[in-house]
């Protein structure tokens, strides 16, 4: 019997004896047996479970011929790890290691007893989101098999990191192993990537495929009438969810690619009201979904808003897999993406060699390795700052003279300490050099003086600006020459008052970087969400007031 894994960095926290009796009130005492599962792998709806007597181990691959401990919790211990609280089925299993007792606790029950008694539930998330973290780097979740210079590997592994699944890679290039797990397959390299997790292989699968396999995306109900969509779930989406849901709206977010949206693939946010010592993006939209789901609201990604209809006075979501939603109200927040360097042969190195985000997954291929960052903006200076941990060095190539033209101060002032990043000024990229996919070199312009060289750079970094997310929209609302999405006095000029956030279609209102004019920093994302919320009341109580009334 192997002894409890010591506690790190609050991840196994244990309940005192108060929170262990609210709990008990809510739940369930159960006598177990030794090798009693209590959640095998794979299995999704579960109860929170509280260990009183006895020790409980969590395995991955229970019942294989290859089983691993990877933690055992002792008494006043609870079990589990964010994805109870998400809705995704479970990486492990849980299984009695001696005779003892449980505590089993509804998720329902607990939802309940965490809005009375908001410590516990804080207790309970802080160390929910530890366990996730360790969970990543600890066991081998789903297995990606695939070559690094594929761009469907480079699809599957962006889809599994942003959602933040456990998961393994298996680098045909460089893993030894990946040749003989093929052939145990009967898998050709040609036939590659392929997804394993538990007795599924996927060859090559939709990002639909993996997330459904993952238990990201739920089968939707065509003929569900929903208070408001939320089209893209980044900090503005995801605050209009929590705030749409705690107020009893019908709530429903749609994100094509994972929660978080841009805010997501940043290492540190260090200047967001209430985190002195910073956030990553991951770590706030993780906190943003559980309260989302906390108050009742349905998340669905990836799944994509391909068009936006109307039937009399309701919208229709029109999604990528032929479904349609249905809904009184829509908050568009499907955001922005960078915009991609005018240079040749782009194409040839993006998803291998060429990245717009800069997060633990990309920084693997930075490893003593030299690379470039290109833009002025807050974006950029962070990627800077993260990428300088692990690469050799890092040229940070900017279009104007003056770093903090564009760039937060305290980003600057970071920057100009770290020994490893040079700043190149007023110079743009005119050239990538490499063979079959693997960048080795740019080519480099000094706007002032015309002179041109080459530097060396194998990954290459880009924030240039952003571009509008807007084409599902076509003509059904107004947009401004650059695509952002017209809103308030700038398209409603007949209303004595317009609602700020509303377009041009009563019903439908934009937040956060998508909408023209907006402040492009989380905080006003956030706020436009919430502030969505209000206005969707008024729009349904001017609904409501239009219906003719019986007889």
């Amino acid at each position: 019997m192997s002894s409890e894994t010591p506690d790190v960095a609050g991840a196994y926290p244990r309940l005192s004896g108060d929170q262990i009796d609210m709990l008990s009130r809510r739940g369930e005492k159960r006598p177990v047996r030794r090798d009693d599962v209590l959640v095998a792998e794979g299995q999704r709806d579960r109860d929170f479970f509280v260990v009183l007597a006895g020790t409980v181990a969590v395995i991955e691959g229970y019942g294989t011929p290859k089983p691993r401990l990877v933690r055992v919790h002792g008494p006043r211990r609870f079990l589990d790890e964010l994805g109870l609280l998400t809705g995704q089925p479970s990486f492990v299993s849980m299984v009695a290691q001696e005779p003892g007792e449980v505590l089993a606790v509804p998720l329902p029950a607990l939802h309940e007893l965490v809005r009375e008694q908001p410590e516990i539930g804080d207790l309970i998330l802080r160390s929910f989101l530890a366990r996730r973290e360790l969970l990543i780097g600890g066991i081998t979740g789903i297995k990606i098999v695939g070559s690094r210079f594929s761009p469907d590997t480079r699809r599957l592994r962006e889809l599994a990191a942003r959602n933040r699944v456990p998961h393994t890679w298996i680098d045909l290039e460089e893993d030894p192993d990946a040749e003989e797990l093929l052939r145990r397959l009967s898998i050709s390299a040609k036939d590659t990537p392929v997804v394993i997790w538990r007795d599924r292989v996927l060859h090559n699968p939709s990002n639909a495929e993996l997330a459904r396999v993952a238990g990201l995306r739920r089968s939707g109900r065509d003929d569900a009438m929903c208070d408001v969509v939320v089209v893209g779930a980044g900090p503005a989406g995801l605050a209009a969810a929590v705030y749409g849901a705690s107020e009893g709206l019908a709530t429903v977010v749609l994100d094509a690619v994972a929660t978080g949206g841009q805010a997501g693939t940043s290492s540190r946010i260090e200047n967001y009201l209430g985190f002195p010592a910073g956030i990553s993006g991951a770590d706030l939209a993780d906190r943003a979904v559980v309260q989302a789901k906390k108050f009742g609201a349905e998340l669905n990604v990836p799944v994509e808003a391909v068009r936006l209809g109307r039937h009399d006075s309701d919208q229709i979501v029109h999604l990528d897999d032929g479904t349609q939603l249905r809904t009184r109200t829509v908050v568009i927040a499907t955001g922005a993406r960078y915009r991609k360097l005018d240079v040749p042969r782009l194409g040839e190195f993006e998803g291998t060699s060429v990245y717009y985000a800069a997060t633990f997954m990309e920084a693997v291929f930075c490893e003593r390795q030299p690379i470039a960052v290109v833009g002025g903006g807050n974006s950029a200076g962070q990627a800077t700052v993260f990428l300088a941990r692990h690469a050799a060095r890092v040229r940070l190539i900017i279009l104007h003279d003056e770093l903090d033209r564009d760039m937060s101060r305290y980003l600057v002032d970071q920057i100009e300490r770290l020994p490893n990043v040079d700043v190149l000024r007023h110079t743009e990229v005119t050239e990538l050099i490499g063979d079959d996919g693997r960048l080795q070199a740019l080519g480099v312009r000094d706007t002032g003086t015309g002179d041109r060289q080459q530097i060396p750079a194998t990954v290459l970094f880009t924030f240039i600006g952003a571009q509008p997310c807007t084409d599902w929209l076509a003509s059904s609302v107004a947009l401004d020459d650059r695509g952002y999405v017209l809103t308030g006095a700038q398209v409603r000029t007949d209303a004595p008052q317009p609602m700020v956030l509303e377009t041009s279609r009563p019903g439908v209102l934009a937040v956060g970087d998508v909408r023209s004019g907006s402040i492009k920093r989380v905080a006003s994302a956030v706020g436009e969400g919430s502030m969505a919320v209000r206005l969707i009341h008024d729009h349904l109580a001017r609904l409501h007031r239009a219906r003719p009334g019986p007889g």
